[in-house]
């Protein structure tokens, strides 16, 4: 696996291929406290027919790891989607979060009830 590093600079290349140093009001970290790793991670437009490239890359997301995703500072959409394909297939998708006003979502399992969470702030 890479290191934490290359994985930050693959999720800011991959979604529209933005220095850090120009980041968007969308930016945020996407923090992995699930207990499982996660493969692909795609974050689209709230209007957007698909999920567009996975943001990861060839990465992956570990468990207790963190990724910041970087937009392009001339992005004006605010609400977006989020999706992550875990290791083992399984998939968790959230709708219409404002990345204008997010800077950290936080993925969650509950292996009692099941239930995957998103905590955002």
């Amino acid at each position: 696996m890479r290191s934490l590093s290359t994985l930050v600079a693959a999720a800011a290349l991959a979604l529209l291929a933005v220095p850090a140093w120009s980041a968007g009001d969308q930016d945020f970290e996407l923090v992995n406290r699930t207990g499982y790793t996660i493969e692909q991670v795609y974050v689209s437009p709230i209007k957007a027919k698909d999920w567009q490239e996975d943001v990861l890359g060839r990465d992956v997301l570990d468990d207790g790891e963190s990724v910041d995703i970087h937009f392009n500072k001339r992005e004006e959409v605010c609400r977006w989607d989020l999706k992550v394909v875990y290791d083992d297939g399984e998939e968790a998708v959230w709708s219409d979060f404002n990345l204008c006003e997010v800077s950290r979502i936080t993925i969650r399992y509950n292996r009692k009830s099941g239930e995957t969470s998103a905590d955002y702030g």
